[in-house]
């Protein structure tokens, strides 16, 4: 491991990294070059010059505020996504303190409005002072361009509505150990390792957009914009084929099931206009006993659970 600040990249004559020169003059070089350097992009931006997509018009949020509280109640064993007029709010309760912050659009609030609704809503004395984030939504060209993978933020960041971001790290890791070059960069391996990356970044993308895109806020203009925004082709499909027929699938790459598309999309108020008619072999009355017994049983082992709290201190406990 070699610890240093890059203060210059060098490159071949075809455009290849050849090495990168730290502040001390250590020249280190190497075949292949992976950029970790977050929303910078030091290798895959400013010394290979791999332009970015910017999702910013499907969804606006550019903006965190984030701050640390203090514990006033036991705490939930979930996180909370609460909807504000032009954003939505997270908290997340851990051990001995609470995790709150603000994801919000520059276009409709300012960052000192954003700071004054979060604090209005939450609990505790804060342990940490409020800390700004700036994000740009979207994802590069290309994440593997000549002998340069961008992986993390270098590559890609969707919004934290759904925490996705390790998720990606972890693929791209995966899919790069898969297609690990030999003796040489393969042009079709970069091509299949870019297909697939870009396509598990849209799906994302498109389910982030669906939580969005269908609501009834009409009262606030942020909300409104979101409603009547054009999807992409996508998800436009996604959710034709719900509506119309109350099918849902799952494309390989996807990190949500079809369990999760179904969740939110019935939960944002769409309904398929017919169903399969795989589910008439079962009777209604019968279905109906199946569920109740499902509801039961849930119900029953729920009584029995401790609480979050009662179950932290005892797994934590020496």
């Amino acid at each position: 491991r070699i610890e240093g600040r890059i203060v210059d990249v060098l490159q071949k004559d075809n455009g290849d990294i050849a090495s990168v020169v730290l502040a001390n003059g250590n020249k280190i070089s190497g075949d292949l070059f992976i950029d970790c350097s977050g929303f910078y992009g030091l290798l895959i931006d400013k010394t290979l010059g791999v332009g970015f997509d910017d999702y910013g018009d499907w969804l606006p949020c550019d903006r965190a505020i984030a701050v640390q509280t203090q514990s006033t109640r036991p705490p939930r064993p979930y996180t909370r996504s609460i909807a504000h007029s032009a954003g939505w709010q997270w908290q997340i309760p851990l051990q001995h303190r609470v995790g709150n912050g603000l994801v919000f659009s520059s276009q409709h609030y300012s960052e000192d409005e954003a700071l004054h609704r979060l604090r209005q809503n939450i609990t505790g004395d804060e342990r940490t002072d409020p800390r700004l984030i700036k994000f740009q939504t979207g994802q590069r060209q290309a994440h593997w361009v000549k002998n340069c993978v961008a992986i993390g933020l270098s590559a890609s960041f969707i919004e934290p509505l759904e925490s996705t971001s390790i998720h990606l790290i972890m693929r791209a890791i995966i899919r790069l150990m898969q297609m690990y070059p030999h003796q040489q960069t393969s042009a079709s391996d970069i091509q299949e390792f870019n297909n697939q990356m870009r396509a598990e970044v849209e799906f994302v993308r498109d389910f982030i957009i669906l939580h969005y895109h269908r609501n009834d806020r009409t009262r606030d203009p942020f909300w409104r914009d979101m409603a009547n925004l054009r999807i992409p082709d996508t998800l436009r499909h996604r959710l034709d084929l719900f509506q119309e027929t109350g099918r849902v699938f799952q494309a390989q790459g996807d990190v949500f099931g079809e369990n999760s598309w179904t969740q939110v999309m019935l939960g944002q108020g769409l309904r398929p206009k017919r169903y399969h008619h795989i589910v008439d072999m079962m009777p209604e009355a019968e279905l109906k006993a199946f569920l109740n017994t499902q509801r039961s049983r849930v119900e029953a082992m729920v009584k029995v659970l401790p609480s979050h709290q009662d179950f932290l201190s005892a797994y934590l406990s020496p």
